[in-house]
């Protein structure tokens, strides 16, 4: 059994945490900190502390891993803290606000002997993980292209914001999703070509961007936007013989947004024969084959069996540092031209 506490109660850890954590036998969800314990946006779970004291948290020597789930700004000096106090430690997308403060704090738990790594679940997106399977089926032959998009059609969020924020821009927040999947799947690239806008002008929020990821003949796009009416299809993959897309992403989201929660669920994020993606190819005798591909099943409770090994058993990180520091570059290194 892996015994945790939260740092945060808001959305990240309720929404994409915890109906995770808890869903697992091997988990147990002791102790959740918030600054404001009278928030009542959120139902507090059953059996679950809750504390507006920090060190109740963690000073109790049950608690083994700290899940960072606060905003970015304070990410490097929470899990600071739970390192000193001999906790290993979870933390959320971005992970920390620089590269610089990435490499620190992963050698710090190195030091200390400790597991830290950053919550990349979109690893386990159902979207992404057909798209692989479609990859390694061999059916598209060589690989030439892949595109990946992320769109939303939320102009209100954009136009309401009245100012720039780099640790808060749509490249931190959601670039981060498909930038990790890419570096999981393909590696570090030859080169990176990265446009990065602010449609509403100078002095106003990231809302847009477009990264090209080079690997000798292979190319691959991440591309999102907030103004999208009609989202570009989730996954497009190019190959000598073929090609793939995915229309529709993974419904995890969908369904945490609903409550309608994995626990108890077994159709919790499935697709349904409407989502699936559509394969088109020539066989090695040149025949046309143009078919539906079932979808694979996403589950985002897998970080947390990842990080559950790699703690309980010694298993190497799925996540590995290296991946996280590389994101963090290249994050820093796209938004360097907002202003």
């Amino acid at each position: 059994m892996l015994t945790i506490g939260y740092i945060g109660n808001g959305k990240s850890t309720n929404r994409y945490h915890l109906p995770f954590s808890l869903n697992r036998d091997h988990l147990n969800v002791k102790t959740i900190y918030a600054r404001n314990l009278d928030k009542t946006e959120w139902d507090r779970i059953p059996d679950v502390n809750y504390t507006d004291d920090v060190s109740t948290l963690m000073n109790d020597e049950d608690i083994q891993l700290v899940v960072v789930c606060t905003h970015t700004e304070s990410h490097y000096s929470y899990a600071k803290m739970a390192l000193d106090h001999g906790k290993h430690v979870l933390v959320e997308k971005p992970f920390m606000l620089t590269q610089a403060e990435a490499i620190s704090i992963f050698q710090y738990a190195k030091e200390k002997n400790l597991v830290i790594q950053c919550y990349q679940n979109r690893r386990y997106d159902s979207d992404f993980l057909t798209t692989k399977k479609v990859i390694e089926s061999g059916k598209l032959g060589d690989l030439l292209e892949v595109e990946m998009h992320y769109d939303y059609y939320r102009p209100e969020i954009p136009n309401n914001t009245s100012h720039f924020s780099k640790y808060n821009s749509y490249l931190y927040g959601h670039g981060v999703h498909t930038i990790d999947q890419v570096l999981s799947y393909f590696g570090k690239p030859d080169t990176i070509h990265s446009d990065v806008r602010q449609l509403l002008g100078e002095g106003r929020m990231n809302d847009y961007f477009d990264l090209d990821f080079y690997y000798s003949t292979l190319k691959v796009s991440v591309k999102s936007s907030f103004f999208r009416l009609k989202p570009r299809p989730s996954f497009v993959v190019y190959g000598k013989k073929g090609m793939f897309v995915k229309q529709t992403e993974d419904r995890q989201e969908e369904h945490l947004k609903l409550f309608y929660l994995p626990k108890g669920h077994a159709d919790f994020g499935v697709d349904l024969p409407q989502h699936y993606g559509v394969l088109t190819y020539l066989d090695d005798e040149g025949v046309y084959h143009e078919e539906k591909v079932v979808s694979e099943i996403g589950d985002y409770a897998r970080v947390y069996d990842d990080i559950y090994q790699a703690i309980v058993h010694g298993k190497d990180k799925v996540i590995k540092d290296e991946e996280t520091i590389i994101a963090m570059g290249i994050l820093e290194q796209g938004i360097a031209a907002c202003k």
